[in-house]
C-alpha cells in the first residue's frame, strides 16, 4: 500500500459505550479489516484513529455502526480525515481526560452465557464463583465511582488482579480484554456466611433456607431478604420482620420452566424475564402455584424474577425451590447498602448474612414491569435500567435538574440531549430515602460533570424535594428555580419520552393519579390537559368531591365511600363503620378538613371499600390494585356516567356499583362494569375534546395507568376513534416519571424564553 492508497480518521463514537467491551470490539474489527492506529476512552465515549486502505477504512465503519457489542448503545459516529502517518500496528491505548465529560455509564447487567458456562464447569477457574463477569455482562453503574470508566474508579480497585486475570485483561483476543470488574477467586471478592467462606458459605445459606431460615443477601446495589417461598412461616416471619404487611414480595425462579411453575408466561413475558435488565414481572399466578399465602395477600398476580448475578444462580440452583427476594430495609425505608449499617437494621429480622467484600457504591432497587401489549410497562425503574439515558428530542439549554416528587422519588439531570433519571428512591418523608435523595443529585452531577442552572420542582410547597430546591437556591444565585405542576409533569414525562419538542402543538393529556396541587389550590389527580412541553390548560376533570380529613382518607379507604354517598343506606360498609360514619360525613357536608379532590386514584378507593374489597390500606395504591384483581374480564357491561363540559361523574359511578351491590350482583362483575365506564367515558371526554380543539393525539399518564385493564380499554378506545395514543413504555407513568417531566417542562420553557 503506497502512502496515496491510504486514509486515516478520526472517529468518535458516543452512546453507551465504556465497560462494554467496545475497544476490544474496535480493536478486533480494525486488525480484521488491516487497519493501523489505535483506540481509548476519554471523557466523551470512546475515539479512535484508524488508518489503511480505503475499502478496508470503509468496511470497519459499517461494521462499527450495524455490529456494535451486546450492551453498547451508539448515539453518534462522527469522523473527522486526518493525515495517515503511516502506521501498520493497531493498539488499545489509555484512557484520556479532557475536562468536558460526555460518557455515559452501563446498567448491571446479568450474566452473559459464557460466564455461564464458566460457572457450572468444573474444569474452569471460576467454577461456582459468585463474582464471575465480562465486558459482556456484570456490574456497572453500583461499582462506578467517577468517569471514564477504569478499574480505579470503580469499587473493584481495592482488588489487585492475580497473574492469570490480569493476563486476561490485557489479551485482545480475551473477552475479558479491559474488563474491568474482572476477578477470579484467586483475587476477587469473597462470599460470606458467618465464619464459612466462598462455597461452603453460599451452601451452608441454601441449607438454612431450605430449614426455613430468613437470610440477608447482598446483591448488586443493596442487601436483599430471602426466604422460601413456599414456606408459609418463613415468609410470614420475613413479613412481621419488615413491618411489610400486605405489600406483595417478589420471587426468584431458577429459569424460564421454574417460572412457567408459578405464572403465565407467554413469549412477551419470556422475553422480558430473561433479557439482560431482568426486572421483577408482574404476572398472573397460575392456580396451585407452589407460593405461600403470604408472599402476595389478596393478589392474583405475582412478581417473578430470575437471577441476575452468579450468586443467584448459585443459590437458585443450589436451593432447587422458588424462594423469596424481597428488599433489605425495613417498610418504606431505602435498602441497605453498607454492611454495618446493614447488620444494624436486619440483623433483628435474619438468621444470618450471606455478604461479600466488594463495596455497592450506588443503592439500586430491583426494578418492576408490566406488560401491556407485549411491550414493558414500568413500575419502578432502577437496576438494569438507570442511569441509560432517555432520548430527548431537543437540545436542552442550560442544565436541569428535577427533583421530583415526594413518594416514588426520583431525579433527573439533563443536559445536551439526554435526560439521566436516577434509580428509585424511595418516601423522601423517610430520613434514610431523603439522605439517598440527597447522594443521588450530587452523584449524577458529578458522573456527568453537570453544574445545573436550573432546579425543576413541584409545586407542593411541602415536598420535601421542594424544600430542596428552595434550599439550593438559597446557597446559589445562579440558579433558578421553576415550578411545575405536578400533573403537567406526568404529561410532559410521556411526551419527552416520545421525543416531543418545544415546537411540536398540543396533545390532549389524561392524568390520572392519586393526589398532586393544581394551580387552583384544589387536589387535582383526574386531569384532561390540552398540552404541550411548555404549558398546559386543564379542559376536563373528574367532578371534585370532599376528601374526608385529608391525608386520613388515604389511608381509609371507606372514608370516600362517605364523600360519594354520604347518605347511603343498608349496605354493609356503612355497617361496619358505624361508630365513625356520622362524623365523617358532617366533615363532608360542612368541609371542614375535607379539601376537594379530583383524584381518580380516590375514586378507585371508594370502590373498592364500597365492595369490601379494601377498607384501610397498608400501602399506596392497595385499594385500586386490588380492585383491579377482582375484575372479571367475561363481562361486558359497563356504567353509564355523565360527561359534560369535560366533567366527569365519579358519583355515577359508585352509585350504579351501590345499586349493583344491593341487587347481590357478584364483585367481579361489579368491578369489571366501574372499571369498564370509567374508561368510556375517558374515552367521550377525550374524543370530544379532540373535536373542539383539533387536536388528534392524546398522551396517557398518571399512576392510575399501570392499571392494564383500564390503560387498555382507554387506549383501544381512543384508537377506535383515529386518535394517536402515547403510553409510557420507558418511564413509569407513576410519580417515578416526574422528574423526567420537569427536566422536560423547564427545558421547553428555556427555549420558548430565547426564541
Amino acid at each position: 500500500m503506497t502512502a496515496a492508497d491510504a486514509r486515516r480518521l478520526q472517529v468518535r463514537v458516543t452512546g453507551i459505550v465504556q465497560g462494554v467491551g467496545f475497544r476490544p470490539f474496535v480493536h478486533a474489527l480494525a486488525t480484521a479489516h488491516g487497519l493501523g492506529g489505535f483506540v481509548g476512552n476519554d471523557d466523551t465515549g470512546v475515539v479512535a484513529e484508524i488508518e489503511g486502505r480505503a475499502d478496508g477504512v470503509d468496511a470497519f465503519l459499517d461494521a462499527l455502526r450495524r455490529r456494535p457489542p451486546a450492551l453498547a448503545v451508539i448515539e453518534s459516529v462522527t469522523t473527522a480525515a486526518l493525515t495517515p502517518r503511516g502506521e501498520r500496528a493497531f493498539v488499545i491505548g489509555e484512557s484520556a481526560v479532557t475536562g468536558h465529560r460526555d460518557a455515559l455509564v452501563s446498567s448491571d447487567t446479568a450474566p452473559c452465557d459464557d460466564c455461564l458456562a464458566e460457572l457450572a464447569d468444573p474444569a474452569d477457574r471460576r467454577y461456582r464463583y459468585p463474582f464471575v463477569n465480562c465486558t459482556h455482562c456484570g456490574p456497572r453503574f453500583t461499582i462506578v465511582r467517577d468517569v471514564p470508566y477504569d478499574r480505579a474508579t470503580t469499587t473493584m480497585a481495592g482488588f489487585a488482579m492475580c497473574a492469570a486475570c490480569a493476563a486476561e485483561y490485557h489479551d485482545p483476543a480475551d473477552r475479558r480484554f479491559h474488563a474491568q470488574p474482572t476477578c477470579c477467586p484467586a483475587c476477587g471478592p469473597t462470599l460470606r456466611l458467618g465464619g464459612l467462606g466462598g462455597d461452603a458459605a453460599l451452601c451452608r445459606a441454601a441449607v438454612l433456607l431450605g430449614d426455613g431460615a430468613v437470610l440477608a443477601v447482598k446483591g448488586l446495589g443493596g442487601y436483599h431478604l430471602a426466604a422460601r417461598a413456599d414456606d408459609e412461616a418463613a415468609v410470614a416471619r420475613l413479613r412481621a420482620g419488615k413491618h411489610r404487611e400486605e405489600k406483595a414480595f417478589a420471587v426468584m425462579a431458577a429459569g424460564l420452566e421454574a417460572a412457567r411453575r408459578l405464572v403465565v408466561v407467554d413469549d412477551a413475558a419470556a422475553a422480558v424475564l430473561g433479557s439482560r435488565r431482568r426486572p421483577i414481572t408482574l404476572l398472573r399466578r397460575r392456580p396451585g402455584a407452589p407460593v405461600a399465602a403470604a408472599v402476595a395477600p389478596g393478589n392474583r398476580d405475582l412478581g417473578v424474577m430470575l437471577p441476575y448475578t452468579p450468586l443467584h444462580h448459585l443459590l437458585a440452583a443450589e436451593l432447587g425451590e422458588p424462594f423469596v427476594l424481597t428488599s433489605g430495609n425495613l417498610s418504606d425505608e431505602p435498602i441497605a447498602t453498607d454492611d454495618a449499617d446493614a447488620l444494624a437494621r436486619l440483623g433483628p429480622l435474619v438468621d444470618g448474612f450471606l455478604t461479600h467484600d466488594r463495596p455497592i457504591h450506588v443503592r439500586t432497587e430491583d426494578s418492576v414491569v408490566r406488560l401491556h401489549r407485549g411491550a414493558e410497562l414500568p413500575v419502578r425503574r432502577a437496576r438494569g435500567y438507570a442511569p441509560e439515558p432517555v432520548p430527548l428530542g431537543f437540545p436542552v439549554e442550560r442544565p436541569v435538574l428535577g427533583l421530583g416528587a415526594e413518594v416514588k422519588s426520583t431525579v433527573c439531570l439533563a443536559r445536551g440531549r439526554r435526560a439521566f433519571l436516577s434509580p428509585h428512591l424511595g418516601d423522601l418523608t423517610n430520613p434514610e430515602a431523603l439522605r439517598s435523595f440527597r447522594h443521588m443529585t450530587g452523584h449524577l452531577a458529578r458522573l456527568f460533570a453537570v453544574e445545573p442552572a436550573v432546579l425543576a420542582h413541584d409545586l407542593h410547597p411541602e415536598y420535601l424535594s421542594t424544600k430542596a430546591a428552595l434550599g439550593w437556591a438559597e446557597e446559589r444565585d445562579d440558579v433558578e428555580l421553576v415550578g411545575v405542576q405536578h400533573h403537567h409533569a406526568h404529561v410532559a414525562s410521556c411526551l419527552a419520552e416520545h421525543g416531543r419538542t418545544p415546537d411540536d402543538g398540543p396533545v390532549l393529556g389524561v392524568a390520572f393519579d392519586g393526589t398532586g396541587l393544581g394551580t387552583d389550590g384544589t387536589i387535582w389527580g383526574g386531569e384532561l390537559l390540552l398540552a404541550d412541553l411548555a404549558g398546559f390548560e386543564r379542559i376536563g376533570h373528574l367532578a371534585p368531591v370532599p376528601l374526608p380529613g385529608g391525608a386520613a382518607a388515604v389511608r381509609e379507604p371507606w372514608r370516600m365511600v362517605v364523600a360519594y354517598l354520604p347518605d347511603i343506606p343498608d349496605l354493609a360498609v356503612r355497617e361496619r363503620h358505624a361508630r365513625r360514619w356520622d362524623a365523617v360525613a358532617s366533615l363532608v357536608r360542612s368541609g371542614t378538613g375535607s379539601p376537594a379532590t379530583s383524584s381518580v386514584g380516590r375514586l378507585f378507593d371508594a370502590v373498592a371499600a364500597l365492595l369490601g374489597v379494601r377498607d384501610t390500606v397498608t400501602y399506596e395504591g392497595q385499594a385500586a390494585i386490588e380492585l383491579e384483581q377482582r375484575v372479571d374480564v367475561a363481562e361486558r357491561g359497563a356504567y353509564p356516567v355523565e360527561v359534560s363540559g369535560g366533567v366527569l361523574s365519579g358519583a355515577d359511578l359508585v352509585r350504579a356499583a351501590a345499586e349493583d351491590l344491593h341487587a347481590g350482583v357478584d364483585i367481579g362483575r361489579i368491578a369489571a362494569r366501574f372499571h369498564r365506564g370509567l374508561a368510556d367515558a375517558t374515552v367521550r371526554a377525550v374524543v370530544a375534546a379532540a373535536g373542539e380543539h383539533g387536536v388528534r393525539t392524546a398522551a396517557l399518564s398518571g399512576g392510575v395507568f399501570v392499571n392494564e385493564v383500564l390503560l387498555e380499554r382507554v387506549r383501544a378506545g381512543l384508537e377506535a376513534a383515529g386518535m394517536e395514543v402515547l403510553v409510557p413504555s420507558r418511564v413509569p407513568c407513576n410519580d417515578g416519571g416526574i422528574s423526567l417531566g420537569q427536566v422536560a417542562v423547564a427545558a421547553a420553557r428555556d427555549v420558548a424564553g430565547s426564541s
